[in-house]
């Protein structure tokens, strides 16, 4: 019998999803219109409150990309962006020919530095320009410095668009992440906390933008008898089958957050004395994290053991680690753009591994797990 692979981080199901893809299907409103779509936006609008105005997506990235388009960003223009993070952060930025000014990391929440963020303000406004946007990511799960990024969004008066894909539930001062900024954007990917199996949603301050992003997402159609168009649209509108899987999941939405939540206590507790491999963890009580991926660095001039070593080890027994996101000032697409900060990203990156993290790890899984970090110890 072949033996069980540990994911990193799988789709779970709830158990209710098959009911209002069945209502989809039974009133035969399965492309990109139907009330499943209607529902899951107004249930998240509810969640989310802070006058949030909700438009369900394909995807996080068009999310992104929509952001932009409603901030009438274009070619050469500048707009600031977290370096360690996921490339689909990045690349709408290139969609609109636009320049991408790329931020390191600051070490308590591994996000944006508000100091390099504020070098490269300025660097941009003795080009002649200012920079259009500001993508913030809340990385893992674990939300930005937002008091700190929003203080200098504010004073240059410049728009944050908050990179939540992967922080649904996770908070900072009891506030939801994906409330932050001028816009904010959620994922619903295959691996994300709760999913719509592929989706995202872009999350507006006023019912004007959610008009207005919602007329881009199904290719700009006027609002006549015939197809007609004077601008460019996109078929970017999340299908009525995919928003019913989202409806199910909303409904366990809590206890998912809770179970990844419960698998940071589990680590922190196997790891607590582990001198070399350091647990990511909230840096104060005014963060909660949704730990949507629980991650460590091996840190350590003397390490016996290293990031590859840890992986390698975990995949002989079927478990299923990564590496931490590669910044994107290391990527071949993007090593020719500006970079503001000390590379606190890069060593993250050079040190860093995820580790197994869905809501569905077992005791058996994680008891799997601790075997083997309890060998590498010995």
């Amino acid at each position: 019998m072949e033996e069980k692979k540990i994911w990193l981080s799988p789709p779970h199901m709830g158990g209710n999803e098959l009911k209002y893809i069945q209502d989809a299907f039974d009133s035969n409103w399965i492309s990109q219109y139907g009330l499943n779509i209607d529902e899951f936006e107004k249930k998240i609008e509810d969640y989310l409150g802070s006058n949030s105005f909700v438009t369900a997506l394909s995807s996080g990235t068009a999310a992104i990309h929509l952001a932009l388009k409603l901030l009438n960003v274009g070619e050469n223009d500048f707009v600031i962006c977290q370096s360690f993070t996921f490339v689909a952060s990045a690349n709408p930025i290139l969609y609109e020919k636009a320049i991408p000014v790329f931020i390191d990391s600051e070490a308590s929440t591994w996000n944006m530095c508000p100091n390099a963020l504020e070098d490269a303000v300025k660097y941009c406004l003795q080009q002649g320009k200012k920079p259009k946007a500001i993508i913030t990511v809340s990385l893992y799960g674990m939300p930005f410095m937002v008091d700190e990024i929003l203080e200098i969004s504010r004073r240059y008066e410049i728009p944050i668009i908050e990179d939540s894909a992967e922080a649904l539930g996770s908070q900072y001062k009891n506030k939801l992440c994906g409330t932050f900024g001028d816009l904010s954007i959620i994922s619903f990917n295959g691996n994300k906390i709760i999913t719509t199996s592929g989706g995202g949603i872009l999350i507006s301050r006023t019912s004007f933008d959610k008009t207005r992003a919602l007329y881009l997402a199904t290719q700009a159609k006027e609002n006549k008898d015939y197809y007609h168009h004077s601008e460019i649209g996109y078929n970017y509108r999340m299908s009525n089958i995919s928003a019913g899987i989202g409806i199910g999941q909303l409904e366990v939405l809590e206890d998912r957050i809770q179970r990844r939540r419960n698998n940071h206590d589990f680590y922190q507790s196997v790891l607590k004395d582990f001198d070399e491999i350091k647990l990511f963890e909230e840096p104060n009580e005014d963060f909660f994290s949704n730990y949507w991926l629980n991650t460590v660095t091996i840190e350590g001039n003397n390490c016996i053991i290293t990031k590859e070593k840890l992986k390698k080890i975990f995949s002989e027994n079927n478990i299923e680690t990564r590496y931490l996101w590669k910044p994107m000032h290391f990527q071949p697409l993007y090593k020719k753009y500006k970079f503001f900060g000390r590379d606190l990203s890069g060593t993250l990156f050079g040190s860093g591994l995820c580790l197994p993290s869905g809501s569905d790890l077992t005791d058996e899984d994680k008891d799997k797990i601790m075997d083997i970090l309890m060998k590498i110890k010995i």
